[in-house]
């Protein structure tokens, strides 16, 4: 059967850019691997197009001679029929797909680029735990510590998390010789492809017990009841979350994981907080108002004394510094804002009213009863 103009493959009229052809390839590539459900056949015949047209002297004679100029096959672009995995005994697939944008394709087809069948993986750890805790408005701001019971994973205390029976020791794994791994070939499109998975008989660790612990049966771990101690800063707000790492779930031959404490502060009856702030509200009568005073104010700290000047207005503010709430990194503190509320008197007596009349004639206005 007659072989397809290599340029018709790759969508692209003769002539195309060394940039041009490029982006055809990895637009037909994309379009018509065969591990996205496309053609074998086709992309083999794209594969071998573009390893004719990026080669400058290969497209040259391909330009000027067809597929005579190129041996008829591409040089070498390989059918996928010989193809005896990497560094095998077939043909040489060169996919050269470099700067293409194809890498999280193959690198997912050929096992994440793990290089030669390798496999790498974290440590396993035990699972992170949440918890709760509600303090009070003063604890928030002063700091605190408290205790958490907590019932969860811990270490067994018969073997100490090994998961062996006190007076015997680990063994190589006989499934996995030592490796942690075990090796895997597939067939596929191309090839024979290796593949390394975690042992399921050690979990990668590449040993097992000769006895496996009587107490966790080899689990490495037991329910326990936990008992353990926070440190709460001073300044700490509502919502907030502390971490306590490795102070979460056990796991055989592994670091715990994490503990996450979210913090809830009860409201205050008196006080509001606002950032490194304070709010309260204190009520004064009109006549201390107009003429002014002194006042004793709650405080997170305790009473203190606060001068209300002469003609303050109902809804003013006054700042007593260094009463607020400690700031988390630092040694300062915010302020407590006061505001001051005018109260209007709602009864009086013939005597307070002959007095506010008195006091109305004299700056100058008629009311109006008289």
């Amino acid at each position: 059967m007659a072989k397809r103009d290599y340029y018709e493959l790759l969508g692209l009229s003769k002539g195309a850019s060394a940039d041009e052809i490029k982006k055809g390839f990895r637009k037909a590539a994309i379009e018509h691997h065969p591990d996205r459900g496309g053609d074998e056949a086709k992309f083999k015949e794209i594969n071998e197009a573009y390893e004719v047209l990026k080669d400058p002297s290969k497209k040259q004679r391909y330009d000027q001679f067809g597929h005579a100029g190129v041996g008829g096959n591409g040089g070498g672009g390989g059918g996928y029929g010989g193809f005896e995995g990497f560094g095998g005994q077939g043909q040489n697939v060169n996919f050269d797909f470099g700067d293409l944008g194809l890498g999280d394709i193959f690198s997912s087809f050929f096992g994440g680029g793990q290089g030669g069948g390798g496999h790498s993986q974290r440590q396993a750890r035990g699972r992170d735990m949440e918890s709760r805790i509600e303090i009070t408005f003063e604890e928030a701001i002063f700091g605190t510590e408290s205790k958490l019971n907590l019932h969860m994973e811990d270490s067994c205390e018969h073997c100490k998390g090994s998961t062996v029976e006190p007076g015997h020791e680990l063994k190589t794994c006989e499934t996995c010789k030592g490796s942690g791994q075990v090796v895997t070939v597939s067939r596929t499109i191309f090839g024979n492809i290796q593949q390394a998975a975690i042992c399921p008989t050690c979990q990668g660790r590449g040993k097992v017990p000769e006895k496996v612990c009587s107490v966790c049966r080899g689990k490495g771990t037991q329910v326990k009841k936990q008992e353990i101690a926070l440190k709460i800063p001073a300044g700490i707000d509502d919502g907030a979350t502390i971490r306590l790492r490795e102070h979460g779930e056990a796991i055989a031959n592994g670091p715990k994981g994490d503990l996450y404490v979210n913090i809830r502060v009860k409201p205050h009856k008196q006080f509001t907080r606002e950032g490194d702030l304070i709010l309260s509200s204190e009520h004064i009568s009109m006549v201390e108002a107009a003429l002014g005073t002194e006042i004793e104010v709650d405080t997170v700290d305790g009473p203190v004394r606060m001068k209300i000047p002469a003609g303050t207005q109902s809804g003013s503010d006054f700042k007593l510094s260094n009463h607020g709430v400690p700031h988390l990194k630092g040694s300062t503190r915010g302020a407590q804002i006061v505001t001051i509320i005018v109260d209007t008197p709602t009864k009086l007596n013939k005597q307070q009213q002959e007095l506010l009349k008195q006091y109305a004639a004299a700056s100058g206005k008629k009311p109006f009863w008289a």
